[in-house]
C-alpha cells in the first residue's frame, strides 16, 4: 500500500482509481464491508482502490477539545487498511485552505482532475466544501457530467444497532471489550514504539515497558489484562506473545499529568524492549485507575491487579493460551 500525502504527489500518470472518503477510524466491521466493495469494484474496472482521509480530522480541527477520543492512530489506521487490502492512501492536510475550499473545486480539483475517480463510494449523508455545501446529489450530478459513478454505503447492524465508531467508543467506556471484539472483528488494540519513561517501576519489582500512544485522549482508562505482540525483531530472538497487565491513563499517583499513557507489564519477558514495537491487544478490564495514598499503596495494588490478572489468564481456554 502508498500513503500519498498531499495532492502534490500526485503524478500526472496516476492511472485513476475506484475511491472513497471517510476518518476511517477502527476500521470496524462496517468500514470492512465498504472496504470489500471498493476492492471488488476496483478489480473490475482494473484500476487501484484508493482510500481518502484528512488529518487532522474535521472534527478535531474545528473544535479540537469536543473532538472525541481516536480509536487508532495515523500509523494503526494504515496498517488496518494495508491488511484490508487498500491500494493507496489519500492522506490530505485539513487546514484553513481546504475548509475553504467549495464542493464544485473538491469535486473537480481532487476527485476529477488529481484522482481521476472513476467510482465513488461514501454515505449518502456526505457532506463536503466549504460550509458542508456539498452532497451527495451533487456528487452524482456531478459523476454524470465528469464521467464516474457514486455509490452510497450499505448500513451494517449488529444486535439491533448500526456498527460506527461512535458505537465502538461508546463500548469501551462501558468496559464491554467482548462487544467491541464482535464490532472490530477483533480485540481492540493499540500500539506503538516503547519509550525511556521514569522507571519507577523497577523501583517497586514490576519493570513496565511506556508504549508511545500518539494521541492526546484515549478511549479507555484503568487496569487492563491485555496479551502483547512483539514485533518481527524482537520476536526473531524468542517468543513474540506474552500476557500482560497494562494502565491506560495518566498515573495520578505519581504525575497527575494530562498526557495519556500506556504501560504494560509482560508476565515471563527476559530482555529490553526499548525502541521496539508493540502492540496491545485489551482483554479483560480489572480496575479503573484511581489515586493512592504513597507508593506503598500503589505497590500493593500493582501486586492485586497482577493476580487478577493472571488468574483470568488461567481460565483461558487452552487454544487461547498462546502465550
Amino acid at each position: 500500500m502508498r500513503v500519498l500525502r498531499g495532492l502534490h504527489t500526485i503524478t500526472a500518470d496516476f492511472p485513476g482509481c475506484v475511491a472513497t472518503i471517510g476518518n476511517f477510524d477502527g476500521v470496524h466491521l462496517g468500514h470492512q464491508g465498504i472496504l470489500k466493495s471498493l476492492k471488488e469494484v476496483a478489480a473490475l474496472k482494473g484500476v487501484p482502490a484508493l482510500v481518502m482521509m484528512f488529518e487532522p480530522q474535521p472534527k478535531e480541527f474545528f473544535a479540537p477539545d469536543a473532538a472525541p477520543a481516536r480509536l487508532a492512530n495515523v500509523r494503526e489506521k494504515f496498517q488496518d487498511l494495508r491488511d484490508h487490502g487498500v491500494d493507496y492512501v489519500l492522506c490530505l492536510p485539513f487546514n484553513q485552505n481546504l475548509r475553504s475550499m467549495s464542493a464544485d473545486a473538491f469535486i473537480q480539483q481532487i476527485l476529477v482532475d488529481a484522482l481521476k475517480v472513476q467510482h465513488l463510494i461514501v454515505g449518502d449523508d456526505f457532506r463536503f466544501g466549504c460550509d458542508r455545501s456539498g452532497d451527495y446529489q451533487l456528487l452524482q450530478k456531478a459523476g454524470v457530467e465528469s464521467g464516474f459513478s457514486v455509490q452510497d454505503t450499505p448500513t451494517l447492524e449488529l444486535d439491533g444497532e448500526r456498527v460506527s465508531s461512535t458505537r465502538v467508543r461508546s463500548e469501551l467506556s462501558s468496559n464491554n471489550l467482548s462487544r467491541v471484539a464482535r464490532l472490530l472483528g477483533k480485540s481492540y488494540r493499540m500500539s506503538g514504539r516503547v519509550a525511556f519513561g521514569r522507571q519507577l517501576g523497577r523501583t517497586i519489582d514490576t519493570p513496565t515497558a511506556n508504549v508511545m500512544v500518539k494521541r492526546q485522549k484515549l478511549p479507555l482508562n484503568g487496569v487492563y489484562a491485555v496479551r502483547v505482540l512483539l514485533d518481527d525483531q524482537q520476536a526473531e530472538r524468542g517468543a513474540n506473545e506474552y500476557f500482560a497487565v497494562a494502565n491506560v491513563g495518566v498515573k495520578p499517583t505519581i504525575s497527575g499529568t494530562p498526557e495519556p499513557s500506556l504501560e504494560v507489564h509482560l508476565f515471563g519477558f527476559k530482555g529490553d524492549l526499548y525502541h521496539q514495537h508493540l502492540t496491545v491487544e485489551f482483554l479483560h478490564k480489572i480496575r479503573d485507575e484511581q489515586k493512592f495514598d504513597g507508593l506503598d499503596a500503589l505497590k500493593d495494588a500493582i501486586e492485586n491487579d497482577k493476580r487478577s490478572a493472571k488468574q483470568y489468564f488461567a481460565a483461558l481456554p487452552n487454544s487461547f493460551r498462546s502465550a
